[in-house]
């Protein structure tokens, strides 16, 4: 008996499975062993995507980082996966499938291991980079696998299961990541992973077939000049938003030359792409207005999605005070949210017009945003539970339908590149929304102490009766009238940087809502119904 169903990966030939695998296989079982498999590797990239998030505040007082500089430990990763990402598919049909899934396996948990024992934040970001360019690969060779693996009428059911395994990552990384850092540290937020990895490894080199090397192609090449001319100018770019609210902006000429480099590298790209034949990032299916309008739209997805599962945690326990695991629980409601709705919708999908849902989706985010403006020092989980769970159902709401909505105009032979185009802008977006943010927080907040500190004068009245209240409190507990007016100037000091952080934080918010408001009219450039190859490449580019 053979598993025919898994033709697409190995055919009937059985002499590329190993002996464990070959028993499997005529067990009828193979490919859902496979499914496995491979969806415990694209997890782990995905539940390490969040999980650092809940770790931030711990990180940064470890390693004496300011908000700025420990946001390169999300945004370094994601910078590298957005290199990475244009060049998977020429590696998996170069090296092989299983050989190239199992090397950013190996790869991702060795550097896991690096991030682990790193002793300063230079050498936790090069790790990041290192682990980005390998978790790069995982998740769309896992997606393609699995694709490769089932047959037509079974790969819906193989695609739940994996959809459930990587929806369910963003709800066990942060509670996962919070319990790991209240009880045994930040580092083992990294160190999870070496058990992982190693099954996942050793699951793959006993159940994946053996890539056959009559299919390899050893002979295609390559776009270095646009990968490189394409890291330097992502590079460049995200320098200048993480350094340039600490070095005064383009009074400071390394900014300045960060800015240079950046238009003259993306530019050199851009013309570059379109004169070879064989580019990393194909930019002529931006012919198609619904490429235009879905890619634009994934990239403002990533910014405002990413950027509120970056910014809430950091709020709560920097401001609220919560403990790591906490900050990870709040977030849990919102990833069930999206779990739920993503079954469902996969079920009323074909009654629904995309564009309507997408809408949908956008609205639901933007109440988000307008909900989270009104925290303050009394909020509690009662307050975040409904604005993080509508989060959560807007996110599905987009992501469903958008890759349809975009892909599915295309020519069949132009599906393949616009869905790797579209997988790079969505992962481009979340590294330009966290660095983004972590600038405006620091610019908002300097801004609105600087307002704040001016309603604080001698000449004030309100100002000097409530002095005169505070040291008179203070000095009744210490007995020293000078140090209890000094304790009073440093608990109004609190109270106004208190103050000036929660109306920063409203406007990050206000700007995501207003961001997925103002961007509706893009809605207008997308398709309609996809083919069902548009369909398997919207799913593979998730």
């Amino acid at each position: 008996m053979s598993d025919s169903s898994a033709s697409g990966l190995y055919g009937s030939d059985s002499s590329l499975l190993g002996p464990v695998a070959a028993k499997l296989l005529n067990l009828g079982v193979l490919k859902w062993v496979i499914a496995i498999t491979v969806s415990l590797g694209a997890i782990l990239e995905v539940i390490d995507t969040v999980i650092v998030n809940v770790a931030l505040p711990n990180l940064r007082g470890n390693l004496g980082a300011t908000l700025s500089e420990a946001g390169w430990v999300s945004t370094s990763y994601a910078c590298a996966n957005v290199v990475i990402i244009p060049l998977s598919a020429w590696l998996g049909y170069r090296f092989g499938k299983k050989t190239y899934f199992i090397f950013s396996l190996v790869s991702f948990t060795l550097a896991s291991l690096l991030c682990g024992v790193s002793v300063n934040l230079g050498m936790l970001i090069l790790a990041r980079i290192l682990q980005g360019v390998a978790g790069g690969g995982l998740l769309a060779k896992a997606q393609s696998l699995i694709f490769e693996t089932f047959p037509a009428k079974e790969k819906p059911m193989a695609q739940a299961l994996f959809g459930l395994g990587v929806i369910g990552g963003p709800a066990i990384g942060p509670v996962l990541g919070g319990w790991l850092t209240d009880n045994m540290g930040w580092r083992w937020i990294f160190f999870i992973n070496l058990p992982i990895g190693i099954v996942a490894s050793l699951l793959c080199l006993l159940f994946l077939p053996r890539d056959d090397k009559a299919k390899l192609n050893p002979s295609d090449t390559v776009d270095w000049s646009g990968i490189g001319l394409l890291a330097v100018g992502l590079a460049s770019f995200q320098i200048m938003l993480e350094q340039g609210q600490e070095d005064d902006w383009f009074s400071s000429h390394f900014i300045t030359a960060m800015a240079v480099t950046c238009v003259i590298g993306m530019s050199l790209f851009v013309r570059h792409e379109l004169g070879t034949k064989h580019p990393a990032v194909e930019l002529r299916v931006l012919r198609y207005p619904s490429m235009i309008g879905g890619s634009i739209y994934s990239a403002i997805l990533g910014m405002g999605i990413y950027g509120i599962t970056f910014a809430i945690p950091v709020f709560v326990q920097d401001y609220l005070h919560y403990t790591a695991l906490q900050s990870g629980l709040i977030l849990v409601p919102g990833a069930i949210a999206s779990a739920v709705a993503m079954i469902f919708y996969g079920k009323v999908a074909h009654l629904l017009p995309g564009r309507v849902v997408i809408c949908a989706g956008a609205l639901f985010i933007a109440g988000t945003g307008i909900s989270l403006m009104s925290l303050n020092p009394d909020t509690g989980v009662d307050q975040l539970f409904w604005p993080l769970v509508f989060r959560g159902l807007g996110s599905v709401l987009i992501f469903m339908p958008l890759s349809i909505a975009t892909l599915g105009p295309l020519a069949k032979k132009d599906i393949a590149a616009g869905s790797g185009f579209f997988s790079l802008t969505r992962q481009l977006g979340s590294s330009i929304g966290i660095a983004s943010i972590t600038t405006m927080l620091a610019r908002k907040e300097a801004s609105h102490r600087a307002v704040l500190v001016g309603y604080i004068s001698a000449y004030r009245q309100p100002m000097v009766d409530r002095m005169q209240m505070l040291t008179g409190n203070f000095t009744a507990h210490g007995g020293d009238p000078v140090l209890g007016h000094r304790n009073a100037l440093e608990l109004v000091d609190r109270i106004v940087n208190a103050q000036a952080a929660l109306l920063s934080y409203s406007d990050i918010f206000f700007y995501v809502a207003a961001l997925f408001v103002l961007s509706l009219p893009l809605v207008l450039l997308l398709g309609g119904k996809a083919d069902a190859d548009a369909e398997e490449a919207a799913s593979t580019a998730h």
